[in-house]
């Protein structure tokens, strides 16, 4: 046997063994410990902390595993969603949201969708599409990484402005924000989104498309995830994006109720919007 034909049988080996090791890095973590260090997993799969942070580098490249910035964790990655649809079914809030999304669908007409934050990206988790043949659409697990994005915008909008600082600085969202000028700008905005409720994408990110997108939390008043109503621009005149972003939002409520959202009694609805607040 030649040199060659041992490496052309190693490498599929080689290949074999990362798989399963990587696998079973996954399974490392559980529901009472979903945030692990490389020590502990390292002792649960019986592997060298080389191997493991080796392979959990890689993982985290394929949103499989997602690193705490702060105390070098790791957890599960929202890269699962798109390749495990029982995931999916597991998920709370997307089974309590979908009877809201059929509803809004039916009321307005559009494609309701609902996403979740990755840590540097929203990814979709669920979606009602429109019932008409000119429609906006995208798949579930599909994932936005532009800053204008409505979606975007609402999880950005609870987030440190350091976090959005660095998720900028570091090109992790498009276009990138260099200018000062820009980034203050920008962050003038996700303060109005937070206030408002509502963030509203008019044709920044695809000319041909308006997304108006509002916040879904959970009983301890987290955001757990963002409802988003997604149409052709040429279907939304300004004066009925006024009218679709206070339907998306008090949809977006009705779900939070549904979570468990306000059991005080308190609505914490930001004031409604006013007729110039429809543009950004």
């Amino acid at each position: 046997m030649t040199d060659n034909d041992e490496l052309a049988q190693q490498e599929p080996r080689n290949a074999s063994s990362m798989l399963r090791n990587g696998i079973r890095i996954l399974h490392a973590f559980s529901v009472d410990e979903p945030a692990l260090g490389v020590t502990e997993i390292s002792r649960r799969v019986d592997l060298h902390k080389s191997t493991v942070s080796r392979l959990l580098h890689q993982l985290e490249r394929m949103d499989l595993v997602l690193r705490d910035q702060e105390s070098g964790r790791f957890r599960l990655g929202l890269g699962l969603i798109g390749i495990a649809g029982p995931l999916l079914a597991n998920l709370d809030v997307r089974r309590q949201a979908y009877p809201f999304l059929e509803r809004l669908s039916e009321r307005t007409g559009e494609t309701s969708a609902l996403l979740v934050w990755s840590g540097h990206e929203s990814v979709s988790v669920e979606q009602v599409a429109s019932p008409k043949q000119v429609k906006h659409t995208s798949p579930i697990g599909t994932r936005y990484t532009t800053s204008a994005s409505a979606s975007v915008q609402v999880f950005l909008s609870e987030l440190p402005e350091g976090r959005v600082r660095e998720l900028l600085e570091r090109g992790l969202l498009s276009p990138v924000h260099h200018d000062e000028s820009d980034v203050s700008a920008y962050l003038e905005r996700l303060t109005t989104v937070r206030e408002s409720g509502v963030a509203v994408n008019a044709g920044e990110t695809h000319v041909e498309e308006v997304g108006i997108s509002a916040p879904v939390r959970d009983h301890r008043g987290h955001l757990a995830a963002a409802l988003l109503l997604s149409a052709p621009s040429f279907r939304v005149s300004p004066e009925l994006r006024v009218h679709l972003a206070e339907t998306v939002r008090a949809t977006a409520a009705e779900v939070s109720a549904r979570l468990g959202a306000n059991k005080g009694g308190e609505t914490n609805m930001p004031p409604p919007l006013r007729p110039h607040e429809h543009a950004e």
